[in-house]
């Protein structure tokens, strides 16, 4: 579905491909949902191996917006920027995701050096399952552009992924 406003850009949203990641954490639902929905907790996790996350601002509410900086290990700063769809605490976790600049402006992948002209707006679905004390997190990642950055996000969700359990045992 595309988007356009008054003299914004136009972002076109695909339904394919998309990755689709499960994880299980030693920890509690409501541990892990603080560590994706508490700006000082997803400073901890975000981005792969290496990276920082030095801006985290999140306005946590359906229509609010969020703003996040990682930063590579030679410097170089990766914004990405969205709007909050849904939200089910502790359960569900759903939001816009698109290339940004500082100001949460869209910008294209090659903006970052990566394939891509086109501005983009995925959508990620984060959902939580308890049993007994640990955590199922499924992740599903859509309307990623084919190729290259598809697999660049499955392997950058991958490491976050477990940086975020590696948080969370500290946390416990």
């Amino acid at each position: 579905m595309a988007r356009k406003d008054s003299g914004a850009p136009e972002i076109a949203a695909q339904s394919t491909p998309k990755i689709v990641l499960t994880r299980t954490f030693d920890a509690p639902r409501a541990l892990v949902w603080k560590a994706w929905t508490r700006p000082e907790q997803l400073m901890r996790w975000w981005g792969p191996r290496g990276f920082t996350a030095p801006v985290c601002k999140l306005d946590l509410r359906v229509g609010g917006s969020y703003l996040f900086c990682m930063r590579s290990p030679d410097g170089k700063d990766y914004w990405s920027a969205g709007v909050y769809r849904e939200l089910v605490e502790p359960e569900r976790i759903v939001y816009t995701d698109f290339f940004a600049d500082e100001h949460g402006n869209p910008v294209p992948a090659s903006f970052y050096g990566l394939e891509g002209n086109q501005l983009q707006e995925m959508l990620v679905t984060i959902t939580l399952e308890e049993h007994q004390g640990r955590t199922r997190l499924t992740l599903e990642h859509a309307g990623l552009p084919a190729g290259e950055h598809s697999r660049l996000a499955a392997e950058g969700w991958n490491s976050s992924l477990d940086k975020l359990a590696e948080a969370l045992q500290r946390t416990r």
